[in-house]
């Protein structure tokens, strides 16, 4: 495939030619490590930080490579060339995860440098999505699209991966770094548990600035992130965040894997931690770091708007299956006449965020067709048209409708985040996949799943928290008790701005009984729930008695 070939109105960041050389060199000196690996040269330990920066991963079958998406943002070449790949050397399917990029997770590591190549071929890499540094940058799914937007933080997301990609200082930070950042005030990138989660806003005057939020994160100790600055200007973006980091990179716990995140410092050193930021921010050189305006200018052009057509809104077809599937699936534009459609990747019974090589070419033909060749992933496992003219919705329903991609669960009990969990990680204790799958499968009517209306489950299996099970309205953490898979059940969580940490409910439960526990969980909500509330509404109201009383009832 031609590097060149971009959809014409795709508004993602396009390579330039130093951009492909460096990922040339790249793949040659990978290919050469590879080489050495598979010759008996290197041992796997010695191999390890060397794939790892290539985003390498040994699983408990095989190699997973783990693919840059950065901030979430594809074309539809690119996409297709996804498919392409799981088709050639996987097995058919990619899992798209809750840091916006995608993973195979059966890679053969003699084929690793043609993936690679495959990638090159459409400006992709897998540079930075592993090891201790900086990881991709995630932001909203919506931007450019959504109403509610103040600031696009596409332009401010690529200006940090360009900051961040082979930083010299912070290529082997204390551990792995993430960031996030949004620019509307109503938080879709769950910020506030990110090492550093980004606000960008306008003061009165129309001028950019960004809130800093620092120190959140999951994992096994769960925290929410602690403001450090209300204010910094564009100008200073980098100049501030490169004092974060180096604050961090001084003082972060290298001699203890537990506690070298982030959080843990600024847990521990609280206003300290702001302070010496900012007298890091106050001695670095200004001009060094500034962000000039002719800078973000030149970025910026990459996410003009696409070519839109002066439309009206349009009322939508009457077909009761189509109305429920926009309900779910279609959300407002800023643009009279578009819309942005989600695309479920959770279908009853199956893998959350899986999609099989010829769904990925089938939304990228649609994508052509109906949003100008671009695709967005998102943090919560699903699949994002952000510029869809609303008189094309029932022609796109049906093509997605054909492809098995019409499942209208969005923002439902069904939308299930689950990691992979014991069926892929070396590091999982528990099965993630077959809870996801059951659960789905025993709230599968539509009718129901409406009934109970919005309710976030997230499933991790294990205490890294990949599946961010903490900041769920019921969260489903799996560990292994002497040799038994248990899961343990968090209630209360949110990712959004009124983030918060699930309360742990009790003693765990069984492999068995834990699809029976969510089931009591949701029949306790619907007794007690008042008219319009939530599931997470209900439990901040009641608390945790009702749900306990419910859950441990004597037999």
């Amino acid at each position: 495939m031609n590097a060149l070939t971009y959809p014409p109105h795709a508004r993602t960041y396009r390579y330039d030619e130093i951009d492909r050389e460096f990922i040339r060199e790249r793949i040659v000196e990978f290919r050469g490590q590879i080489e050495r690996r598979l010759a008996g040269e290197l041992t796997e330990d010695e191999f390890k930080p060397l794939r790892l920066m290539n985003g390498l991963y040994l699983q408990l079958h095989a190699y997973m490579l783990r693919v840059a998406i950065p901030y979430g943002l594809l074309n539809s070449a690119q996409l297709r060339q996804l498919g392409a790949i799981a088709r050639r050397w996987d097995r058919g399917f990619g899992h798209f995860t809750t840091r916006q990029n995608i993973q195979f997770n059966w890679t053969k590591l003699e084929d690793v440098p043609a993936m690679l190549e495959a990638l090159a071929e459409v400006d992709m890499h897998a540079i930075q999505t592993s090891g201790n540094c900086i990881r991709n940058t995630t932001t909203d799914e919506y931007a450019g699209a959504t109403p509610d937007e103040v600031v696009d933080p596409r332009i401010y997301a690529e200006i940090l991966r360009q900051w961040s990609t082979l930083h010299p200082e912070f290529t082997w930070l204390p551990r792995k770094f993430k960031i996030a950042i949004t620019g509307s005030p109503n938080d879709r990138v769950a910020a506030q548990v990110h090492d550093v989660g980004v606000l960008a806003k306008r003061n009165e005057r129309g001028e950019v600035g960004f809130e800093i939020h620092a120190g959140g994160g999951l994992g096994r100790t769960p925290i929410i992130a602690r403001k450090l600055r209300d204010w910094v200007p564009e100008a200073e973006f980098l100049a501030y965040m490169e004092a974060v980091l180096r604050v961090y990179n001084a003082l972060g716990q290298r001699d203890n894997i537990y506690k070298a995140r982030i959080k843990i410092l600024v847990r521990d050193l609280g206003d300290e931690f702001t302070q010496m930021v900012e007298r890091e921010y106050e001695r670095m050189p200004r001009d060094k770091y500034r962000l000039d305006p002719e800078v973000v200018a030149a970025i910026g052009a990459h996410f003009a708007p696409p070519p839109f057509a002066a439309l009206e809104d349009q009322a939508l077809p009457e077909s009761p299956e189509f109305r429920q599937w926009a309900a779910a699936s279609v959300r407002a534009h800023r643009q009279p006449g578009y819309a942005s459609v989600t695309i479920s990747l959770k279908p009853i019974g199956g893998i959350p965020g899986d999609a099989s090589a010829e769904q990925m070419e089938a939304i990228a033909d649609l994508a052509e067709r109906h949003s100008f060749g671009e695709i967005r992933v998102t943090h919560v496992q699903n699949l994002v048209l952000p510029h869809v003219r609303q008189e094309d919705l029932y022609a796109l329903w049906g093509g997605l409708r054909a492809a098995g991609l019409a499942t209208p669960n969005i923002g439902l009990i069904s939308d299930i985040i689950a990691c992979p969990g014991m069926d892929y990680c070396a590091l999982a204790t528990a099965r993630s996949i077959p809870i996801a799958q059951r659960i789905s499968e025993r709230f599968a009517s539509l009718d129901r799943q409406h009934d109970i209306g919005e309710c976030f489950i997230n499933i991790s299996g294990c205490i890294n928290a990949c599946g961010h099970h903490h900041v769920a309205h019921i969260g489903i953490l799996g560990v292994d008790k002497r040799g038994e898979e248990v899961y343990q059940i968090t209630l209360g969580g949110s990712a959004t701005n009124d983030a918060a940490i699930g309360d742990l409910i009790g003693p765990a439960f069984s492999y068995d009984t834990v699809v029976d526990a969510v089931e009591t969980l949701i029949t306790t909500y619907i007794a007690h729930r008042a008219p319009g509330e939530r599931f997470i509404d209900t439990y901040r109201r009641l608390g945790a008695t009702p749900f306990k009383d419910a859950l441990y009832a004597p037999a």
